[in-house]
């Protein structure tokens, strides 16, 4: 019971990313509002990692930390961010769910233990045909979800399932934890000299509560928490945790309805219910293979994951 608890409140809180992100970005720029995001996520993760007595990682693997961290961390907060100054959290939610169709593709190529089955393409495409159909609102409303915002997001999304794929290959041999607070101070270490030289430091005192609200959520809820309720679920179910994929778009979709007033239409709908019905093909035959064969992020996340 605590397990499943654990399940639908990180469902609730990574769906919820997509969100407060959209709520930062009325008041900040991109660079401002993932640096001080990050700030407050790294700081929480290097205090814990310290109490709790974690050592750092060999040298040899430290190029590897920084990879992930430009790749898992800095590069894909900030196109989803930037991605979302034009494109609703809904329709941003809903594509960012899509990791791990790309990540199966990109471990088929990388991974020799990996390989795409016929089941598993007939679910890609399937949650492929879910992306095309999301993408196409933005050739048919151009104003509400352009394509280059959606394009961004995707890019995102590549950039994700690129990481999850290097941290299986490379990584396995460091604490999970570890590698996630690591990549967050890597990643900080990246975009924060970048968002002060471009955007500088913004006026707090000319926010809005709702904005500051959102950069401490992400920082700590959506982020932090988050990684630690994730972590605790792989413990306990192992693979089975990243079933959580499956809440992010009706979270998403049902958030900005409400507090957003965003629009839900058919091919918002259906898009989603292409790109849950692609990942649900690819797991069942895993499951019945014995094996459960999706992996995602916290963005994120990070699932983030945004």
């Amino acid at each position: 019971m605590k397990q499943w608890l654990a399940f639908w409140l990180l469902g609730l809180i990574w769906g919820s990313s997509f969100l407060l992100i959209k709520i930062g970005v009325e008041e900040l720029d991109v660079f401002q509002l993932v640096s001080f995001r990050l700030l407050v996520a790294s700081g929480l993760f290097v205090i814990y990692l310290i109490v709790a007595g974690y050592k750092l990682p060999s040298r040899r693997d430290l190029p590897a930390i920084v990879f992930v961290g430009f790749f898992n961390v800095a590069l894909p907060f900030s196109l989803i961010t930037r991605a979302e100054q034009s494109i609703d959290s809904s329709l941003a939610t809903t594509l960012n769910s899509t990791v791990p169709l790309f990540s199966l593709v990109i471990a088929h190529f990388f991974l020799g233990d990996d390989r795409l089955t016929r089941y598993r393409i007939l679910g890609l495409l399937i949650g492929y045909a879910g992306v095309i159909v999301l993408v196409s609102r933005g050739l048919r409303n151009a104003e509400n979800s352009p394509v280059s915002g959606q394009l961004m997001m995707l890019a995102a999304v590549v950039c994700y399932s690129v990481a999850i794929i290097f941290i299986r290959a490379r990584l396995r041999h460091i604490q999970p934890i570890l590698v996630a607070g690591l990549s967050l101070v890597v990643g900080a270490g990246f975009v924060v000299p970048v968002g002060l030289i471009t955007e500088g430091i913004p006026d707090f005192a000319a926010l809005h509560g709702d904005t500051i609200g959102a950069i401490l959520m992400l920082g700590t809820v959506n982020t932090v928490v988050a990684y630690f309720l994730f972590y605790h679920l792989i413990a306990e179910w192992g693979a089975r945790a990243t079933m959580v994929t499956y809440t992010f778009p009706p979270v998403g979709i049902t958030l900005g309805a409400i507090f957003l007033h965003e629009t839900v239409d058919d091919r918002l709908i259906y898009g989603a219910l292409l790109v849950l019905a692609g990942i649900f093909v690819v797991n069942i035959k895993g499951r019945v293979a014995g094996r459960v064969t999706v992996a995602t992020v916290p963005p994120r996340p990070q699932a983030h994951k945004g």
